[in-house]
Parts: structure tokens; C-alpha cells; sequence
């Protein structure tokens, strides 16, 4: 029983860091986009729509809405992950690195696969470093965040993961 209730808490973990990880990719691409003068992606809602079959929207507020919960359902849902890498006793750095890699590399096969993007290799090399930008924010933002509710705030190394909570 020791070991479900140490996964169950890895878990949830996970979800309040993910949550708090997608809070902080939220800021980094709300700024970008504000700074680019482009409007805010509607990929997360294009993709969910696509795989739950959902054609269309009753109006703009519906899409927007439904955008705003598969973002942040999807991030949040992605925690799960990266309590998973840490319940395993990997270092943090790995457990965040790997967390950062699986998720931006499952976007890279699931968006162009739902024909929501083009494959990365048609992007322009700016559209890649913006995108990578915003997907390690929410790995490190994740990883802190796990580290922190998983103990006393000291990661893995035993230094300081951020200041005092």
C-alpha cells in the first residue's frame, strides 16, 4: 500500500505542478505574443476539438473558451508525467529534462498528425526557437514546482530549487 500512496502523491503533485508550470508558459507566450502583435494559439483547441471529433463552435466565445480549457487541461494533465519522473528517483534536471523533451516532442508528432501544424522541419527557424522557448518555461516552471511540494524546497542536489515559499 506503501507504494500506491507514494504514486498517488507523485501524481497529484504533478497535477498542481503542471497546473503551475502552464500558468508560467502562459505568461511567457501572452508576453510573446503581445510583444509579436500576433494573436494567442488556438492550436490546443484545434487539436482537442480534432481528436474528440468536434466540427464546430457555437461562436467565438465557445472556441475561446474550449481553447482556454484544452490549454490548460493539457498542461495540467502533463504534470501527471512529470510526477511519474519523479517518483522514479530520477535526478530532478533529468526527470525536468526529460518531462520538457516528451512533452514538446509529442507536439511535434500529435499536432502535425492531426494536421493542426506543419512538421517542425517546415517552421522558420524563429518559430522554432519561440516554440521550444515556451515549452522549456513549462518544464522548468514544473520541475521547480514538483521539487518544491515534493520536499523542503531543496531539489534533488540539495540546493535551493527557488527562494523560501
Amino acid at each position: 500500500m506503501k507504494i500506491a500512496g507514494a504514486l498517488a502523491s507523485s501524481v497529484g503533485k504533478g497535477l498542481v505542478a503542471g497546473f503551475l508550470g502552464t500558468a508560467a508558459m502562459t505568461v511567457s507566450s501572452t508576453v510573446e505574443a503581445r510583444l509579436r502583435g500576433r494573436k494567442p494559439s488556438s492550436a490546443p483547441a484545434r487539436a482537442t476539438a480534432k481528436a474528440l471529433g468536434i466540427a464546430s463552435f457555437e461562436d467565438d466565445l465557445a472556441a475561446a473558451r474550449f481553447n482556454d480549457l484544452s490549454h490548460w487541461g493539457y498542461g495540467t494533465g502533463w504534470g501527471v508525467v512529470r510526477g511519474l519522473l519523479g517518483a522514479t528517483g530520477m535526478p530532478a534536471r533529468a526527470a525536468t529534462a526529460a518531462h520538457g523533451a516528451a512533452i514538446w516532442g509529442s507536439a511535434q508528432v500529435t499536432l502535425p498528425a492531426l494536421e493542426v501544424a506543419p512538421p517542425v522541419l517546415f517552421w522558420a527557424p524563429e518559430e522554432i526557437a519561440i516554440d521550444l522557448f515556451h515549452h522549456t518555461v513549462y518544464a522548468i516552471a514544473t520541475g521547480v514546482a514538483y521539487e518544491l511540494l515534493d520536499g523542503d524546497g531543496r531539489t534533488a542536489n540539495g540546493r535551493r530549487a527557488v527562494g523560501r515559499l
